[in-house]
């Protein structure tokens, strides 16, 4: 069963949330590549992540599946030099038990939203492994477009491991100027 956008009601995190998104990440570090992490920070440390994003001024949003937190995703800097200041990049990770039902899509189309509307002009994904095809299609399917591979850029699990790095336009992109240069 995929979701629908109505059904799945896509919200600011709360403090509230960090337990289930502490969970939810902890079983990607510890059993996925999509995380070049291999020790699942601790619930104090997913806290500091969270009020960094957005005291940052970028979303922080979570995925509730009957009234429990299966998925969330947020944007950051893409780097922190000032002239990236308008690029994002995004990470959204779902609960095992959830994967298949369209959250991460309905995640990544509400980050899309929000970042062109805070007025940010690209948003890149760096995909780990470039065997993820269930994340390189998500993105591809909400416009993304792969513009290069890092090979062998992790080591994990025993395995060199590559990172994808996808990218999609918000707004009017590069096609013109942004709106306050003084950001």
């Amino acid at each position: 069963m995929k979701a629908n956008a109505g059904e799945i009601p896509i919200r600011d995190s709360t403090d509230g949330d960090m337990a289930a998104v502490r969970s939810i990440y902890a079983h990607h570090v510890q059993n996925g590549l999509a995380s070049f992490e291999e020790v699942a920070p601790d619930p104090a440390e997913m806290a500091r992540r969270r009020q960094a994003v957005l005291k940052g001024g970028f979303p922080f949003r979570v995925a509730e599946l009957r009234g429990t937190v299966k998925g969330f995703a947020h944007a950051g800097p893409y780097r922190h030099r000032p002239a990236y200041r308008f690029s994002v990049e995004n990470s959204i990770y779902v609960a095992p038990d959830a994967l298949g039902l369209g959250l991460g899509r309905l995640l990544l189309a509400d980050l899309i939203e929000r970042c062109t509307a805070l007025g940010h002009r690209q948003m890149i994904a760096i995909i780990g492994d470039s065997g993820n095809a269930a994340s390189i299609s998500l993105h591809a399917n909400l416009g993304f477009r792969e513009v290069g591979v890092i090979k062998s850029a992790g080591f994990k699990f025993g395995r060199w491991v590559d990172s994808v790095i996808m990218q999609r336009p918000l707004g009017d992109g590069g096609d013109s100027p942004p709106g306050d240069l003084r950001r």
